[in-house]
């Protein structure tokens, strides 16, 4: 359904791979941010749902093309010293994505693992994004700032797994303490008897039907809310 795209971004070009409603017209638009693998093909899946769903989709390769092969790439690959550049990539989608045609004006931003965790700070980051979620975020939550301006009358969603220690992580509730601190608002679901990366349909050995149904179901609930 979808296609590689380039936008400007940190004085250069990025890639994502973008994705829009078959029906036309303007929809509001999401972007979809990476676990620590890239953007394989189960971002690329979840972009495509964005857009079956209604929602103008962008999932930007933080990769440049090149998903994780080894078990230890994945940790490298977003360091607290990368988040800075990749905040700025995903305000650049933003933009991106609010000049084109085919979007309302209105951005939403989710992120799984590591992406989830940047995509709730990506309220903090543009003025263009008005929506968050995050399933199961986990990222060295020391190299974001202690506080997160701009998320005044925004909105956070947040999907916890059981086995990351469910919404009582300190990362969740750091999260959530700042959005709230800026004017924001932080809803917090969690998931009995999950393990981390639940919704992710390519690890078997993780994936939860019922909780992912939910998960989605609710994060669909949420964008069409704050986004219109």
């Amino acid at each position: 359904m979808g296609e590689m795209v380039s936008f400007t971004s940190n004085g250069g070009t990025s890639e994502g791979y973008l994705a829009i409603p078959s029906a036309g017209g303007a929809s509001p638009a999401v972007i979809v941010i990476q676990d620590w693998w890239g953007l394989v093909p189960h971002i690329r899946a979840v972009v495509d749902r964005f857009a079956d769903a209604g929602f103008v989709a962008l999932a930007p390769d933080f990769r440049h093309g090149q998903p994780a092969a080894k078990p230890d790439e994945p940790h490298r690959m977003l360091n607290a010293t990368q988040m800075d550049e990749a905040g700025r990539d995903i305000a650049a989608a933003a933009e991106y994505l609010a000049g084109r045609p085919e979007v309302t004006g209105k951005v939403g931003c989710a992120g799984f693992c590591a992406g989830a965790s940047l995509a709730l700070w990506s309220g903090a980051l543009s003025e263009r994004i008005v929506a968050t979620a995050g399933f199961y975020p986990r990222l060295p939550w020391e190299g974001m700032r202690a506080d997160w301006p701009d998320y005044a009358g925004k909105a956070a969603l947040i999907h916890c797994a059981e086995a990351d220690g469910t919404s009582a992580d300190p990362g969740v509730q750091t999260a959530r303490s700042a959005i709230e601190a800026a004017g924001g608002t932080c809803a917090l679901h969690d998931y009995p008897g999950t393990a981390h990366a639940f919704f992710n349909e390519d690890r078997p050995e993780k994936f939860d039907q019922r909780a992912a149904a939910t998960a989605w179901a609710r994060t669909l609930e949420h964008f069409r809310a704050k986004l219109g």
